[in-house]
């Protein structure tokens, strides 16, 4: 144990920084201020990382964390931080990242954009069932025999156990309704809950999804077509909540809970469910990805189009377009707008939206980035005037980066879900482009994830 490390700074994935005799430790749940003691869990020649084995002095910047899950569920890992100062953290890390890894010079970075909500912002969740649900240490010591069926998140680190939820403070109303409702119906009627083990048990996983207009889908797992036991259940939600919007299922058997090579049926209402960011409207059906802060993806977008500059005779290129979101979103502004996407459901999804909003200005291609985008296919396209691009969190492909670099478009905009793969490719594009802007923005209070746009120039 290393004893009265004090705490200065916060690095990339939310760990405090202490040194100690040159060395630098980094120490999981501390926060700038804190002194503690450290119990090293990984020891290295120049650096270590370890955990809180006493908190001597706690920073002022702690609180109290709201949930009653905090620790163990591994979700929110900043709920002990006030918000105030996570929004501090987060821009220094922007800062870190573009300074220290992709070694550039920038221009000032921009206070991030905090979320107007700062818990119940998220609009879709996913939980596991479980036979083996984790048990409290008061649970263990009392030695007693439980009832282990749950339905929660995987705990940190185990393979095996879930955490049976209680109340989950990132989905409003009626998220935690929904779920209990699930929970408490499927005990008393002695459905079997899965192990991942064994891969037996008939319930296996549930979505909720909901938007700001109102509109709910559930998606329940089952691993077998069990439809009197199916219909029980999900007539029980349909009564208990009527205003659940698209009420699903789906079967799946296989070893893993991708649902994306499996068929959904609707048992009651809608196929999908409507989002409405701006002046424009998304079809959001099970498999869709869309962006899941509604609220701070209108102000993301809002900062991407307002980088973006666009005229009325300017071709955008929307990289990574997912569902068209982006390039919906843009549309108006511009001549025309190309998206490309590697999931061919997101762009039949992208062309839905695009026709649902009488959108006539955008075409969407389904394939990988990096084969799609090559002279013919600019050719038939145009040339783009900017280019809007927003990729996973690996970031860009390094031939994709190249041939930015080859099309020279006079302006891109990069929106990055990690700022350090981000940093990576903008040290890259700095062979030809200048970064002009950099703007965080906080889709994920609580936790240490974070969006970030760059707007980069053609020298």
């Amino acid at each position: 144990m290393i004893s009265g490390v004090e705490i200065t700074a916060m690095a990339s994935k939310g760990l405090g920084i202490g040194k100690v005799d040159g060395k630098v430790y980094f120490v999981e749940g501390a926060v700038p201020g804190d002194t503690v003691n450290v119990r090293v869990t990984t020891d290295k020649k120049k650096y270590a990382e370890g955990e809180i084995a006493e908190l001597i002095t706690a920073s002022a910047h702690r609180t109290e964390p709201v949930c009653e899950h905090f620790g163990t569920c591994g979700g929110c890992k900043w709920q002990h931080i006030q918000y105030s100062e996570q929004l501090q953290y987060k821009t220094q890390i922007v800062e870190d990242a573009l300074i220290r890894i992709g070694k550039l010079t920038i221009p000032e970075v921009k206070p991030i954009t905090g979320s107007r909500s700062d818990y119940f912002y998220r609009n879709k969740l996913e939980f596991s069932f479980t036979d083996r649900r984790w048990l409290t240490q008061a649970e263990i010591d009392g030695g007693q025999e439980y009832d282990r069926r749950g339905v929660g998140f995987h705990v940190p680190g185990s393979f095996m156990m879930v955490l049976d939820v209680k109340k989950c403070w990132l989905q409003g109303d009626p998220s935690n309704a929904i779920r209990l409702a699930v929970r408490d119906f499927a005990i008393a009627n002695d459905y079997t809950f899965f192990n991942i083990k064994t891969q037996e048990g008939l319930l296996r996983t549930m979505m909720i999804r909901t938007t700001s207009i109102g509109e709910i889908m559930v998606l329940v797992m089952f691993t077998t077509q069990d439809d009197e036991k199916i219909d029980a259940l999900l007539g029980h939600l349909r009564e208990q909540f009527p205003q659940i919007t698209s009420l699903q299922y789906v079967i799946n058997n296989k070893r893993n809970d991708t649902i994306y090579d499996l068929p959904t049926y609707v048992h009651s209402g809608k196929d999908h469910i409507v989002e409405q960011l701006g002046d424009y409207k998304f079809k959001v059906n099970p498999k869709s990805f869309f962006q899941t802060n509604s609220d701070q993806a209108r102000v993301l977008y809002d900062v991407a189009k307002e980088f973006a500059d666009l005229k009325p005779t300017d071709v955008v290129y929307d990289l990574y377009t997912g569902v068209g979101s982006i390039a919906l979103y843009v549309s108006g502004l511009c001549k025309n707008v190309v998206g490309i996407e590697q999931v061919e459901a997101a762009i039949e999804d992208a062309k839905e939206n695009a026709e649902l909003n009488g959108v006539t200005n955008c075409a969407f291609y389904a394939g990988d980035v990096r084969m799609v985008l090559k002279p013919e296919f600019i050719a038939a396209n145009g040339r783009p005037d900017v280019v809007i691009t927003d990729p996973p969190r690996a970031g860009m492909h390094e031939d994709v980066v190249k041939t930015l670099l080859e099309l020279a478009a006079p302006r891109i905009v990069y929106v990055s879900c990690n700022p350090a793969t981000q940093a990576r490719d903008l040290e890259l594009l700095a062979a030809k482009y200048d970064i002009k802007k950099i703007q965080p923005v906080d889709m994920f209070p609580q936790t240490t994830h974070i969006e970030n746009v760059a707007v980069l120039e053609l020298r």
